[in-house]
C-alpha cells in the first residue's frame, strides 16, 4: 500500500467544498465574529437604558417600603431585570438567532416555533436565575469584599446542578428523544459506549432537526444522568457508520476524560476572575453609566451595571475561553480516532460542519474566535493519525471512504 500523504488528502477532502459554498461558510462565519461586539453593545445599551428609566430602583423602593427586605428585594428585581431584558433584546435575538440562521439555511424552524421556544428558555432562565441573583447578593451582603470568592463558588455548583438536572428534566421540554432502534447504528454506538467505558444504557435519537440543521450529537450530563444523543440531522445528511462512529466517539471522548467537570473547573477560576474585576470596576462603571441612584453593589438595581460590566470582560476574555474549548475538543477528536479508529469517518463528518464553520481561517482569526479546531486542521490530525497507523502496520480503514 503506497504511503498516505496527509497534506494530499486533506487538500482532497476541502476539495470536495464548492467555491460557493466556502464563500458562504466564510461570510456567516465572519458575520458571527462581529456578532460577538454588537451583542455585548446591545447589552450595554440596555443596561443603560434600565438604568436611565430607573425601573428597577424605583421597584426596590416600592418592596422595601419603611424597612429593608433585602432577600424580597433580590429575588422580585432580579426576575424583573431578566424578563426586561429578554424583551429589550428580543428583536436582537431574533435577527441573530433566527433570521441569521434562516438566511444562510441553517433552520427550518418557523418563526412561532422559535418564539415558542425563546419564551419558554427565557421562563426557565428567569426562574433559575432570579434564584441564582438571590444567593448572589446575599453571598455580597454577608461577605464583603470576599464576595467574589464565595459567589464563583455558588455559581459553580449552581452550572454543576444545571449539567446534572438538563438531560433529565431541561431538554425533554424542547425535544423528543426517543431510544435507538436496534440496528447496525444502536450496535455500534453500543460496543463504542462499552469499549470506552460510556454509559450504554442511555442511546438516544432526538429531533435536533426542529431547531436547526447542523449535524451534531452529544453526550451530555453528569454522574448517572449521562446519556448518548444523536440528532436527526445526522441521518438526513447520510451519516454511514464510520461516520457515527466517529462522531459518537468524540463525544464520548468529553465524557470518559470529564471534559465538563475540566470545564468547571475552568469556569469557577474565570468567574473568580471576573467577579473581583466586577468588583472593582463597579463604581467607576456606576459613574460612567449614570447610575447614581444605585446603592452601591450590594443593591439589586445595580444589576444593570453588573451586566454591563459582564458584557466588556466577556468580550475581552474570548480568546481564552475559545482557546480552551479548542483544547478540548482537539483532545476528544483524539479520543475518537484512539478508540472508533475511523478517521475518514471523522473528516467525512466534519466537512458537513464546514457549512457553518468556515474550514480554513487565517492562524489570528482560529486563535481568537474558533471554540473548536478549524475543519482543515482537525481532517489534517486525522490524515496525520491514519499515516501513523498505515506507518506501523495498523491501519485500521483501507482509502475506501477517503475523498478523493
Amino acid at each position: 500500500m503506497p504511503q498516505i500523504d496527509a497534506a494530499a488528502q486533506t487538500q482532497a477532502w476541502l476539495d470536495t467544498l464548492s467555491p460557493e459554498e466556502i464563500a458562504r461558510a466564510v461570510a456567516y462565519t465572519q458575520g458571527g465574529h462581529w456578532l460577538l461586539l454588537w451583542g455585548a453593545l446591545v447589552s450595554i445599551a440596555v443596561a443603560w437604558i434600565m438604568i436611565r428609566t430607573g425601573v428597577l430602583t424605583g421597584l426596590r423602593r416600592r418592596i422595601e417600603g419603611s424597612r429593608p427586605r433585602p432577600k424580597r428585594a433580590s429575588l422580585v428585581v432580579g426576575v424583573v431585570y431578566l424578563a426586561l431584558t429578554w424583551l429589550l433584546t428580543l428583536p436582537w435575538s431574533v435577527f441573530a438567532n433566527w433570521w441569521r440562521e434562516k438566511q444562510y439555511g441553517l433552520t427550518q424552524q418557523p418563526f412561532v416555533g422559535w418564539l415558542s421556544e425563546a419564551a419558554l428558555s427565557a421562563t426557565i432562565s428567569t426562574l433559575f436565575g432570579g434564584l441564582l441573583i438571590v444567593g448572589l447578593y446575599f453571598i455580597i451582603r454577608r461577605t464583603g469584599r470576599a464576595w467574589w470568592a464565595w459567589g464563583a463558588g455558588l455559581v459553580t455548583v449552581f452550572l454543576t446542578i444545571v449539567l446534572v438536572v438538563t438531560p433529565m428534566f431541561i431538554e425533554p421540554l424542547f425535544n423528543t428523544y426517543t431510544s435507538a432502534p436496534d440496528g447496525p447504528v444502536r450496535q455500534a454506538v453500543v460496543e463504542l459506549a462499552e469499549q470506552t467505558g460510556t454509559p450504554s444504557d442511555k442511546i438516544y435519537i432526538y429531533d435536533g432537526s426542529r431547531q436547526s440543521d447542523r449535524y451534531t450529537a452529544n453526550v451530555s450530563g453528569l454522574f448517572g444522568t449521562a446519556r448518548i444523543a444523536m440528532s436527526d440531522t445526522m441521518f438526513a445528511q447520510g451519516a454511514d457508520l464510520p461516520e457515527v462512529r466517529a462522531v459518537v466517539g468524540h463525544e464520548m471522548g468529553h465524557y470518559v476524560h470529564m471534559h465538563s467537570l475540566w470545564m468547571l473547573g475552568v469556569f469557577a477560576l474565570s468567574a473568580a476572575v471576573a467577579f473581583w474585576l466586577t468588583d472593582r470596576l463597579f463604581r467607576p462603571a456606576q459613574r460612567l453609566l449614570g447610575a447614581d441612584r444605585v446603592q452601591g453593589i450590594a443593591d439589586p438595581a445595580g444589576l444593570p451595571v453588573l451586566a454591563a460590566i459582564g458584557a466588556v470582560l466577556g468580550l475581552l476574555f474570548t480568546p481564552v475561553g475559545t482557546t480552551l474549548t479548542r483544547l478540548i475538543e482537539a483532545d476528544a477528536d483524539q479520543f475518537s480516532l484512539t478508540h472508533a479508529q475511523e478517521p475518514d469517518g471523522l473528516a467525512k463528518a466534519l466537512i458537513k460542519t464546514a457549512e457553518y464553520r468556515a474550514p480554513s481561517p487565517s492562524v489570528l482569526e482560529e486563535t481568537i474566535f474558533y471554540d473548536h479546531p478549524s475543519v482543515e486542521n482537525r481532517i489534517r490530525r486525522a490524515m496525520e493519525w491514519k499515516a501513523r497507523q498505515q506507518a506501523a502496520g495498523s491501519a485500521p480503514l483501507s482509502d475506501e471512504h477517503a475523498a478523493g
